[in-house]
Formats: structure tokens, C-alpha cells, sequence
């Protein structure tokens, strides 16, 4: 786990550096309207605000201490986003074809049907103060829900990708659960970060010159 951690660490440190410059919010060029483009964009900016807003929510982390970040989704964004890399690139997996932009989106879509399932299934395990945590995770739900129904990222509108949970994820204890969740959350924020940069590289349509 330290190893994938520290790769998608890496090759998501060369994703920022690659395409700062074409992360300018500009409409995806993915078949949708200019306006709707745009209304996804921002979506997918809001989701990334709202997960790192549950990071800092010290009512919901009460007690916990943990510095892991688990990305338990088996999507391989981080890959498949890149950038077409150059030869002296240094990530330890660098692709070997050039920048596919349906890919790219369905592992996007891939992410958020899996966090989706997560998100979900923590909500109907032990929590702590139900009162507190479920309004909160739902606001997050609603976000991915509507990224899922509203912004068919690819070409065939396969936004609807089931994934199952982990067996045995959540236990009795809701203490372990917050930790593991906050462990979870950690990772799904390092992959808004890299699918929003992704979508600003999209936009750019640099990857079609």
C-alpha cells in the first residue's frame, strides 16, 4: 500500500506540474453544450471543495489520528489521466501510447461509482452521531449523483458503472469506521484533485494538437 501511495503521489505531483497551465476551467470538449460543459466543470470543482470540508470537520474525526491515505478505488485515473509524457519522464509508469480521452473519463466515472458505493455503505454502517455524519455524507452523495446522471463524460453515456464495496469494510465498532472512512476520504480527495486537473487538460485540448 506505501508503494501505491507513494506512486500516485508521484505521477499525480508530474500531472500538476504537466498541465497547470491548461487547468483553466475552460468547458469540456466531451459532446455536451458549452453551457452544460461548463455547469459539469463546476460540479466537479464543488465536489473537490466539499470532500476537503468533511476533512476538516473535527465533529466527524472527533478523536481520530491517522496520517494513512488509502485510494481504494481500482480505476486507474491517475494513469490513464496523464498526460502523453515525454521520453526523460521519471514517473515509474508512464504510458507508452498517447493521451485517450475516453479512457481518461471512463475511469473518472469509475472513481465516482465506487466512492458513491463507499460513501453509501458507510452511511448504513455504525455511526457515531447519525443525526450529524448522514446529513453531511448525503450533501456529498448528491454531489457524485448528479456528476453520475447529469455529465456523461463518455462517449456512450456509460456513467452508470457498478462497484462493489470491499466485503468486510465497516465493522461494529464506529471508531474503527471513522478511521478507516477517514483514510478513505483522504484518497478519494487525491483523486478530485487529479480528475479536476484532468478536466482542465481536457479542456485545454493540448492532447489533440
Amino acid at each position: 500500500m506505501a508503494f501505491g501511495n507513494f506512486y500516485s503521489a508521484s505521477c499525480l505531483l508530474l500531472l500538476l506540474t504537466l498541465s497547470w497551465r491548461t487547468s483553466t476551467g475552460l468547458p469540456l470538449r466531451t459532446g455536451l453544450s458549452a453551457e452544460k460543459s461548463a455547469d459539469c466543470s463546476l460540479i466537479f470543482r464543488d465536489l473537490l471543495q466539499n470532500i476537503t470540508g468533511l476533512l476538516s470537520n473535527s465533529d466527524l474525526w472527533h478523536h481520530i489520528t491517522t496520517n494513512t491515505t488509502v485510494v481504494s478505488s481500482q480505476a486507474e485515473t491517475v494513469l490513464a489521466c496523464a498526460p502523453t509524457l515525454t521520453q526523460n519522464s521519471t514517473c515509474m509508469r508512464q504510458r507508452n501510447s498517447t493521451f485517450n480521452e475516453s479512457e481518461c473519463l471512463m475511469n473518472i466515472m469509475k472513481d465516482l461509482a465506487h466512492y458513491s458505493a463507499v460513501i453509501q455503505s458507510y452511511i448504513n454502517s455504525k455511526l457515531r452521531m447519525r443525526e450529524m455524519e448522514e446529513p453531511l455524507l448525503k450533501s456529498t452523495l448528491e454531489i457524485i449523483q448528479n456528476l453520475r446522471k447529469s455529465c456523461s463524460l463518455t462517449p456512450n453515456g456509460e456513467n452508470n458503472i457498478p462497484e462493489k464495496v470491499p466485503a468486510n469494510i465497516w465493522v461494529e465498532n464506529s471508531f474503527d469506521n471513522r478511521q478507516e472512512m477517514l483514510k478513505l476520504l483522504r484518497g478519494f480527495r487525491l483523486r478530485a484533485i487529479t480528475i479536476n486537473r484532468a478536466l482542465g487538460y481536457i479542456s485545454s485540448g493540448h492532447h489533440r494538437k
